[in-house]
Order: structure tokens, then C-alpha cells, then sequence
């Protein structure tokens, strides 16, 4: 079987200007009505309810979630915990992955270019929360050095991506 899978920059192609207004009211507020989306785009209800549904399709739209302030549900230390490993096996990479997969405070977790491995957000209540997230970390699999810096204060937090404006071809 063909690979199914369209490269990002193809589907990129195919989103219109129509297409990238709706991406920007959902990212604004994913509850409006498909009716009143297609009024801020202008568009009809039906075509902008078969737009949206294609880009559900195509991946491009992945979700629809409500936003929690963490603050006001008591998590109020988020953490930014650098990784660094010796070992950079196929292997390794696999177990670390699955291991911080299923660790529900990291928020984020990415591979990096540079001097460091690994970059995690991670989401606790309070520093022995923390403690015990590290430990956890640490006995997953052999890491090479962990380094944890403690966010102050979140001066900008957004959601939406900036989707780029419509270029024709």
C-alpha cells in the first residue's frame, strides 16, 4: 500500500485564506457555532462546517479542548527540566520516551539541537510534588545530567499558533 501520509507542506498548499480565518476563530474560541464561525469568515453555515471537517481529516485541525488555569486548580510551579544522556541509541530513546509519555505533569516534551538532549515542561504543585516527578525521572532510565529551572512568572502563555497568512501560488 502507497504511503497515505501528505507531507506538511502540501496540505500547507491547500489551505486558502477562507481556511487559515476559521483556523484563527477556532484557535480563539473552539465553542462558537459553526454558524457563527462561518458569519466571522464569511461563509454559510454548510461550507464552513464541510472546511472545517476537511481539515479535521487532514490533521490539520488535531483537537478541541477547554483551557484550565493551572494556578486555580493547584499547580502553581511549572518547571523547564533540560536532559542530558551518554546514551543515544534507538533504544534508549524509546524506553526514555515511553517512560515521560506516561508522566502526566510534563505538559511538553521535546528532543533539542544544542548542548541540550531533552527539554520537558513539566506542571507540579508544590516542590515535593517536584521531588517526587525527579526521582521518577532519574530512575526511568540512565540520564548523563538534569538541570531544573523553576519559571517566576508566566508573562506570555498563548495557544495559538500565528497562522501564517495566504500566499497564492
Amino acid at each position: 500500500m502507497a504511503d497515505d501520509i501528505t507531507p506538511p507542506l502540501e496540505v500547507a498548499r491547500r489551505i486558502d485564506a477562507i481556511d487559515r480565518k476559521i483556523l484563527r476563530v477556532l484557535q480563539e474560541n473552539a465553542s462558537l457555532s459553526v454558524a457563527d464561525i462561518g458569519e466571522r469568515v464569511g461563509l454559510s453555515s454548510t461550507p464552513c462546517w464541510k472546511r472545517i471537517q476537511r481539515m479535521e481529516q487532514d490533521g490539520i485541525i488535531t483537537g478541541k479542548v477547554a483551557l484550565v488555569d493551572q494556578n486555580k486548580i493547584g499547580l502553581g510551579i511549572t518547571v523547564f527540566v533540560s536532559v542530558e544522556s551518554n546514551d543515544h541509541s534507538d533504544e534508549w530513546l524509546k524506553k526514555f520516551a515511553f517512560a515521560v509519555r506516561a508522566m502526566p505533569e510534563v505538559m511538553e516534551f521535546y528532543r533539542m539541537a544544542g548542548d541540550v538532549d531533552y527539554m520537558l515542561r513539566v506542571v507540579v504543585s508544590d516542590m515535593q510534588s517536584y521531588d517526587v516527578f525527579y526521582r521518577q525521572l532519574i530512575a526511568a532510565v540512565a540520564l548523563k545530567n538534569v538541570t531544573s529551572r523553576f519559571a517566576m512568572e508566566k508573562i506570555k502563555s498563548i495557544t495559538a499558533l500565528p497562522v501564517p497568512a495566504y500566499q497564492a501560488a
